[in-house]
């Protein structure tokens, strides 16, 4: 616990799953610092958790900008030294179908790759001194049971769009990226897990891609939680599919795939770490 408080920042707060991360969080008495990129919807957010009788900061910034990424790092770790939990759960799903409207992110970057893999890399690995200040501390990344390597060759996806599988292969890389930081924190009490929270939420990402919802986003609630004040987060370096530790896609695992993962990303953040 970081001081006498335990502080969780939650990205992309302003709907979906992250709003039912926040108010659960908040509701069990954790000081929230809620994430999103609309000024208007965020501020409903913190005015809902503050009517619940909970605590809760807000901080805009669009994480399709990796310098505003930057700039939310620093302004979470100036107002908060110590940081118990980060949530990494902002996202952007495959897009409407058929899902071949290739985006790019606010740096030229693909923009599923820059949003699901990029940001959360970024702001994590800006944020590990307040986490290892606060420590006991968690990092949960919010992933998918969808996961596809990447393509070195073709990291932006310019030959073959597809805006599904560029999902996939954010999700995968982030899933790498969990287990690589697990193990460079294994001796510290930093704890850092991946958990596909529920299968075709209630979420924007799952309407506008043309699903009708299995269920509510609050039933990703719990898996998050497990990771991040739960018995599941006891453990570092899993993937977990729902509150069970499962295995991830199979490459996520081998070396050489993680290495070459590590340099392309270290390329690529160069200029904002």
């Amino acid at each position: 616990m970081a001081g006498n408080e335990t502080v969780a920042l939650v990205t992309g707060t302003t709907s979906g799953l992250g709003k039912e991360v926040a108010l659960a969080l908040a509701g069990r008495g954790i000081r929230v610092l809620a994430h999103g990129r609309d000024a208007t919807r965020l501020e409903e957010v913190g005015a809902e958790v503050r009517a619940a009788g909970g605590r809760v900061e807000t901080y805009l910034a669009d994480l399709t900008d990796l310098a505003q990424v930057r700039a939310l790092a620093e302004r979470v770790g100036a107002d908060h030294p110590e940081l118990t939990i980060l949530v990494n759960n902002a996202g952007v799903g495959g897009g409407p179908p058929p899902h071949k409207k290739r985006e790019l992110s606010a740096d030229g970057y693909e923009l599923r790759l820059a949003v699901n893999y990029l940001a959360p890399v970024l702001l994590t690995r800006l944020l590990l001194p307040q986490l290892m200040a606060g420590a006991p501390a968690r990092v949960v990344n919010v992933g998918s049971v969808g996961q596809a390597p990447p393509d070195f060759d073709d990291l932006h996806m310019e030959r073959r769009y597809d805006g599904a599988d560029a999902y996939f292969r954010s999700k995968f890389a982030l899933a790498a990226f969990t287990f690589d930081l697990a193990d460079e924190l294994k001796a510290t009490d930093v704890h850092v897990n991946c958990v596909h929270p529920a299968n075709f939420m209630d979420t924007y990402q799952v309407r506008e891609a043309g699903i009708a919802p299995w269920t509510s986003a609050a039933a990703g609630v719990e898996p998050v939680l497990n990771l991040a004040i739960g018995r599941g987060g006891e453990s570092t370096g899993h993937y977990f599919d729902g509150t069970r530790s499962r295995r991830a896609h199979s490459k996520t695992y081998k070396k050489s795939v993680r290495h070459e993962l590590r340099r392309v990303t270290e390329d690529l953040l160069d200029a904002f770490l």
